[in-house]
């Protein structure tokens, strides 16, 4: 099928022409600023991408940097200096702005992040999975305001009415029973210089396996749709509307071996690909996210025949993609691109934090004083990374904390506890006199999932950890393995056929009988089946319990009352 065709640009006046020439004889007023007439009929445009921020309006990792990095006010600084530098610029966003945030944040359900990002001055961005994670009522009124209460929580704590996003979620396949869109799906934003006016349509969309990472009723009465069908469905409207240019925000990723700045492609994969080898050619840049990846790749390396960017800033806020494009003003075909990574330096050599997103989230922290409420003491740091085994450090403990407090007979009775790796959501980094802070468990586990008791067979146990290898999205190749308590114990064979992998599961060193019932121990996500996990759906004689952060913090108290909690080093899980 032919290329929606661009919409036609008159030829230039011969004045016009002239006029531009003149740049080199010093008429620069003539032909505007020196980005955009530096050739004839060209026009630059610069996009400013970020992804995955997760509410981290202070600067904050995973991990120890070189420099430190992040934060939203130094974020605002950042993004002010290069749109004064390029003054066609768009800033732009990825998914996952908000989810699995920091307290500051997330005790506030995120008003703190939209309203920062406001004033980093956002254009568009497209939903990401944890968007979903208070449901998508909820993610609404982020983007409508008000104070209209859908979760646990309490929104509009600080008295004003929460004004909403300014700038736009985009939704192409997110779609309504009705078959609507969550959100629209497109936008356009026009650039004018010198007579020439430049359409540039972005599409929003976000990974179409959604429903498997969210609470159920998160997603209830949605549907997520392929990401290639559903971007290529909206160029001919974008085209209708005036756009030149095509721009993808996907939450959607790939990983890469390639240096920071390196735009080779080097050793890129992941799920990313398949959608964009699928991706009409009249797509100009993919921006992308959800693996937490930094990445630039100039696509023709992989493809000639698509010319495109695709890009991703890691997590966090600390990095920001600037993607430049020069851009034929007669034709609307981008003639040229390039991109860079921007640290966003927040230490006292990096940019200074802009003032008005500083007093933002220090007038919310000044009202989150739990944060700083000690939680116990922990001996060293504790990791979230994962082990070849598929266990983390951190991992085990967050598993021992969910059996402590599901354990006594009021409680659920539990003999074993399970927790999903990818809701360990940040390292436990002692401070001075090894002491950890509640908002740094919080930050540990940030969803406000509650806990939950049920009853599995021996024989579900058995088919609930084959599920780890051999369920929706959870493959061999990208296993969901999760974090188990102390006491239990088994072997998995990554060579043993499919349904066989998994063997000798143990409970105190006695083997797990089939027929026998067992209690299990478990938070809200997993106990509706998130990730994969139906087999918990399954559970009987389910008991409630209170929250899985809280039961964190108690068990790191309970641990450290006469010293420092020791980290448990002993594998629980064994590979052949």
């Amino acid at each position: 099928m032919p290329l929606p065709q661009r919409p036609h640009r008159p030829t230039r006046s011969r004045a016009w022409r002239l006029a531009c020439a003149g740049v080199l004889l010093g008429l620069l007023a003539a032909c505007g600023s020196s980005h955009d007439a530096r050739q004839p009929g060209q026009m630059q445009i610069t996009l400013l991408g970020l992804n995955d921020f997760h509410g981290n309006l202070a600067a904050a990792g995973e991990a120890p940097r070189p420099v430190p990095a992040g934060g939203a006010a130094t974020l605002a600084t950042l993004v002010a200096r290069l749109k004064a530098e390029h003054p066609n610029t768009a800033v732009v966003a990825a998914g996952d702005l908000i989810g699995a945030s920091p307290l500051v944040s997330s005790q506030f359900l995120d008003e703190p992040t939209i309203e920062a990002l406001n004033l980093v001055g956002l254009d568009f961005a497209s939903t990401g999975n944890h968007e979903y994670d208070q449901g998508w009522q909820e993610l609404t009124r982020m983007q409508e305001g008000g104070c209209e209460r859908y979760t646990s929580k309490v929104p509009c704590r600080l008295g004003h009415r929460f004004e909403g996003a300014r700038f736009r979620y985009l939704a192409a396949n997110t779609r309504r029973d009705d078959g609507s869109t969550l959100f629209t799906p497109t936008a356009v934003k026009f650039f004018e210089h010198g007579g020439a006016r430049i359409g540039v349509g972005f599409i929003g969309l976000t990974l179409k396996e959604t429903p498997r990472m969210v609470r159920p009723s998160g997603v209830q009465g949605l549907a997520f749709t392929d990401e290639a069908d559903a971007a290529n469905a909206q160029i001919p409207a974008l085209r209708a509307q005036g756009a030149d240019v095509i721009v993808a925000l996907i939450h959607q990723g790939g990983e890469s071996r390639a240096a920071l700045q390196d735009t080779s492609c080097k050793g890129l994969t992941g799920d990313i690909l398949p959608i964009v080898q699928r991706l009409s050619s009249a797509v100009d840049v993919v921006i992308s996210g959800h693996t937490h990846q930094a990445y630039l790749c100039d696509y023709t390396r992989i493809d000639p025949a698509r010319p495109l960017l695709l890009t991703s800033a890691g997590l966090y806020g600390t990095l920001l993609t600037e993607i430049d494009l020069t851009v034929d003003t007669a034709s609307g075909r981008v003639i040229t691109h390039a991109a860079r990574q921007h640290i966003v330096h927040a230490g006292a050599d990096g940019d200074a934090p802009d003032p008005a997103v500083q007093a933002l989230i220090e007038r919310y922290a000044a009202a989150a004083p739990l944060a700083s409420a000690p939680a116990g003491r922990l001996a060293a740091s504790a990791s979230r990374a994962l082990l070849p085994n598929g266990e983390s450090v951190l991992g085990r403990i967050v598993a021992d904390a969910l059996l402590t407090a599901t354990r006594a007979p009021e409680a659920g009775g539990a003999q074993i506890a399970f927790m999903n790796s990818g809701g360990v959501r940040a390292d436990l980094v002692p401070g001075a006199g090894s002491q950890v802070s509640y908002g740094q468990v919080y930050a540990v586990q940030p969803f406000g999932n509650t806990l939950m008791t049920l009853t599995l067979s021996g024989a579900q146990l058995q088919a609930l950890l084959e599920q780890q290898w051999n369920s929706g999205s959870n493959t061999l190749d990208h296993p969901r393995i999760l974090q188990v308590s102390s006491g239990f114990s088994y072997v998995w064979n990554r060579a043993a056929p499919a349904g066989q992998r998994a063997s000798d599961l143990r409970l105190d060193g006695q083997p797990i009988v089939a027929e026998r019932d067992y209690r299990i121990g478990v938070q809200s996500y997993l106990g509706t089946g998130g990730d994969n996990f139906s087999v918990f759906t399954q559970g009987r004689d389910v008991v409630g319990g209170g929250l899985d952060v809280d039961a964190l913090a108690d068990w790191l108290r309970l641990e450290s009352a006469s010293a420092p909690m020791a980290l448990p080093l002993q594998a629980r899980i064994t590979v052949r």
